[in-house]
């Protein structure tokens, strides 16, 4: 049984991927900051082994004392999902919030780091191991007032593209999946909170279920060894990039 660690675990895309990984026979490390929502999804798994692990992304103490404490059965990890991160705020450089600017790049960018670093010594030691990078459209299509994001994500899948060719002599595939519009907490974080500006985000338009990436996810990492679906960029249908979509 190959074991997955997914960051962001207790909500939207990291939540779907480990009941998609789950069912599809994967021992599960699931990893977030809110505890009580992680257990519900550990009952939901009642018949999958999990290990839960409490911390938050960007703070790179509290990852390498997690990893570092994962019972033998969890600790060769195959595959890494580093799905958490976030947008907040959406506003014009000028009128951006600093601490809006630290959050993003602190958990999109270097927590992704911290928790590679803190896992890879298991993948490096096998020679074997899977790394998908949660990416999104943002990082490949900057759009207005999108400009701390846009550059946290950019930087995901330039790390993608630098970890894929460091990793590569040790047999580790590294890929990026970059959504677009997808209905989850993403947006009401974004708004801090304002759901009706979070629900405009969506009107008109049928976005995609953190269930659609989840699905993506589960096939990318039951393909043959020698496949590597490196990027993969999944859009709603009503979604053409960044800026232009289709609204009835």
């Amino acid at each position: 049984m190959q074991t997955a660690f997914i960051t962001g675990a207790s909500s939207g895309i990291g939540r779907a991927t480990a009941v998609a990984l789950g069912r599809a026979g994967f021992r599960l490390v699931l990893a977030g900051r809110r505890r009580e929502r992680l257990e519900e999804l550990a009952q939901e798994l009642a018949e999958v082994p999990t290990h839960i692990l409490t911390f938050d992304v960007r703070d790179q103490a509290a990852v390498d004392a997690a990893v570092a404490s994962l019972p033998a059965a969890f600790q060769d990890i195959d595959v890494l999902i580093n799905n958490a991160g976030n947008a907040h705020g959406l506003a014009p450089i000028q009128a951006g919030d600093v601490r809006d600017w630290d959050a993003m790049l602190d958990g999109n960018v270097k927590g992704l780091l911290y928790v590679s670093r803190a896992v890879l010594p298991s993948m490096q030691q096998r020679r074997v191991g899977y790394i998908i990078n949660i990416g999104s459209i943002a990082g490949h299509e900057t759009y207005p007032n999108g400009n701390v994001y846009c550059a946290s994500k950019a930087a995901v899948a330039a790390l993608t593209q630098g970890m894929r060719m460091d990793l590569l002599p040790l047999n580790i595939r590294v890929a990026e999946v970059n959504p677009g519009l997808v209905e989850t907490e993403f947006s009401q974080v974004r708004f801090k909170g304002d759901t009706a500006r979070a629900a405009q985000t969506y009107q008109g338009l049928e976005p995609l279920r953190a269930e659609d990436i989840a699905d993506l996810i589960q096939f990318m990492v039951t393909r043959p060894p020698h496949v590597n679906l490196a990027e993969v960029l999944i859009l709603p249908a009503a979604q053409a990039s960044a800026t232009q979509v289709r609204r009835s």
